[in-house]
């Protein structure tokens, strides 16, 4: 039994290598077919786009508004001429989207950012010199020298760090993705959605009230009688418009902060999250004592001793 128990021992660190040694394999096998890179450069454009897109309707709900707030109403009740710019409600909503057109930049930013990180990732040159970080771990691994262990261990640490910062970019690409598939894309499309129809809606009551051009020519009475009837009119549906004003800025606030959230959330917070585990992980890495950097495997430890008992 107790002959056993050593044999199993002995056995543990040649299963722990072997382990080792077939994930630095398979992490070398990925970074040479690409896969994961190609994976991680499609997410971040489809984010990047999404980003785009937001930032071109913010733009024009901008836009509407600002033509809103410069819109005058000219009315005549009872023969009294009154001018107004309903628009002048939508000021703080304005206010709201501009700064969401912020974030959309900035988050546009972001996505740009990641691409061009993925890209220098995923560069040839830094391909092959990851791949031979990973032969020069596989040969401190098996072969094992007491001689310059110090050495030995910064090239490990290297090794380490680099392949660490080599998928770290791609992985987070792939798990933001998937991350905002699973709890973003729901409230990103109804925002999208309620903006765009907002947006609409907000440009024709621009135009509706718009006032008519002036004629330069004579009027006759009836064109007189007929102006008069379009200005009671449109003083009568004055406060539908108003209503119509109130609502588009209530959905507008509501679903440009839920925007704001969906790309703070994928853009900000998750990045964030990702390069605080990077950096423990890295702490971990360059704290890492790494003993088994210059002993023996056991067979290669047990023949000495054999010769020394022959003896």
């Amino acid at each position: 039994m107790h002959i056993q128990l050593i044999r199993e021992n002995m056995n543990r660190p040649l299963l722990q290598r072997l382990s080792f040694s077939l994930l630095l394999l398979t992490l070398a096998a990925i970074i040479q077919q690409g896969a994961l890179d190609r994976l991680g450069h499609e997410y971040t454009e489809a984010g990047f786009k999404r980003a785009l897109v937001v930032f071109a309707l913010s733009r024009g709900l901008n836009g509407v508004i600002s033509v809103a707030q410069g819109t005058e109403v000219a009315i005549e009740p009872v023969g009294i001429g009154l001018n107004f710019k309903p628009g002048e409600i939508l000021d703080p909503v304005n206010d709201l989207v501009e700064r969401f057109s912020w974030v959309m930049l900035a988050s546009s930013s972001s996505f740009g950012i990641q691409r061009v990180l993925l890209d220098v990732m995923a560069a040839p040159l830094l391909t092959y010199i990851t791949i031979g970080a990973v032969v020069a771990l596989l040969w401190v691994l098996w072969w094992p020298d007491r001689s310059l262990v110090r050495v030995r261990r910064l090239l490990c640490r290297f090794a380490l760090i680099l392949l660490v910062l080599r998928f770290s970019i791609a992985i987070m690409a792939v798990v933001g993705e998937h991350f905002y598939l699973a709890f973003l894309e729901p409230q990103y499309n109804e925002s999208q959605l309620q903006l765009e129809q907002a947006a609409s809606n907000m440009g024709e009551a621009n135009s509706e009230l718009q006032p008519p051009l002036a004629n330069t020519e004579e009027r006759s009475l009836l064109d007189e009688a007929k102006r008069v009837y379009d200005t009671a009119t449109r003083s009568m549906d004055i406060e539908s418009r108003m209503a119509a004003f109130h609502q588009a800025a209530a959905n507008i606030s509501e679903h440009a902060i839920q925007m704001i959230v969906v790309f703070l959330m994928q853009t900000v917070f998750f990045p964030l999250f990702s390069i605080w585990l990077i950096l423990q992980l890295l702490k971990r890495l360059m704290r890492a004592r790494l003993e088994w950097i210059g002993h023996d495997l056991p067979g290669r430890q047990a023949t000495p001793e054999s010769g020394s008992g022959a003896v």
